[in-house]
């Protein structure tokens, strides 16, 4: 008897790869789950904190850091998906968009509380 595996749209691509690479995916997707609850901490403790910063900036920053928090989990599964097909197909991985939606985040928070700092 055969299970079946969620998600569908993954498993049925293709056959299992080596069993390492498919748990060094998994270990990449849950490090993604562990950075969005640090975005999640550090946008509520950036408000609760009521560090000296301009008011307005300090909240856009809080609140970039909460959304990334809620959409990178969204990402790392799709990417996860991605990535899994792409093993089980034997095709060439694809690139992270996770990574970038990250950097940009940490950019525009990083100008945001230097802004704040400055201005206050």
């Amino acid at each position: 008897m055969t299970r079946s595996r969620f998600p569908r749209s993954v498993y049925r691509t293709g056959t299992d790869p080596d069993a390492r690479f498919s748990l060094a995916n998994e270990r990449t997707f849950l490090a993604w789950n562990r950075t969005a609850l640090a975005l999640l901490a550090g946008g509520v403790a950036l408000e609760a904190l009521g560090l000296d910063l301009q008011p307005d900036l300090r909240l856009a920053a809080s609140l970039i850091l909460i959304a990334a928090g809620v959409v990178i989990p969204v990402l790392a599964w799709l990417e996860w998906g991605r990535t899994e097909r792409a093993l089980r197909a034997g095709s060439p991985l694809p690139g992270s968009v996770t990574s970038a939606a990250l950097a940009a985040t940490i950019v525009l928070v990083g100008v945001l509380v230097l802004l704040g700092v400055v201005l206050a």
